[in-house]
């Protein structure tokens, strides 16, 4: 735990980016009859039943020091998912940085097998050498600030029925270059 407090304090250097990491699981739900219009004054009435359109997953990146953030969704949450957005992360959204400090939970998939399994030993070992993993510890997932942007993403973005994987990916969008600009 203190590793983890120790590595926020440090100031900000883009050579060697702090990125906390973590996944949010979204079911995609339609309206089976259209809500009724709201009034002033009035909560909003929709019918309690719905259409399930499937689940994606949401992959999280937020750089608390320089209150950025970035939202990758896929259909689901795998090894091979997660070794593809590690090598997005190192790849596309931190190309120039010598290494990345990751914090991230200890789950199952997040672990360098999972890279060596989809891209080989050669690949996996470039994308896993420019990244410093801090893994939060058992029952403290708290002290990842993802998890914290999560919440706030979920209440500010996600509250709500979203019936399609274009009408999330378009509200991710928003919602993601809104509290970028704000730098929150």
């Amino acid at each position: 735990m203190e590793n983890i407090l120790e590595l926020y304090q440090k100031p900000y250097n883009s050579r060697r980016p702090l990125v906390c990491f973590d996944e949010k699981s979204m079911q995609l739900l339609a309206h089976i009859t259209e809500p009724l219009i709201l009034k002033l004054g009035q909560a909003a009435r929709q019918d309690y039943e719905y259409k399930r359109n499937g689940t994606r997953n949401l992959f999280l990146f937020v750089e608390p020091k320089v209150g950025a953030r970035h939202v990758l969704v896929t259909n689901r949450r795998t090894k091979r998912d997660f070794a593809f957005v590690m090598r997005y992360l190192v790849d596309l959204i931190h190309p120039e940085a010598e290494c990345i400090d990751v914090v991230m939970d200890n789950l199952n998939t997040h672990h360098y097998h999972s890279l060596v399994e989809f891209f080989g030993k050669k690949e996996a070992d470039r994308i896993w050498s420019r990244l410093e993993i801090h893994y939060t510890p058992e029952h403290a997932s708290w002290l990842n600030m993802a998890e914290i942007e999560l919440s706030i993403l979920s209440k500010q973005c996600l509250s709500r029925r979203i019936p399609n994987e274009w009408t999330l990916i378009t509200e991710l969008v928003a919602w993601e270059q809104a509290r970028n600009e704000k730098k929150a």
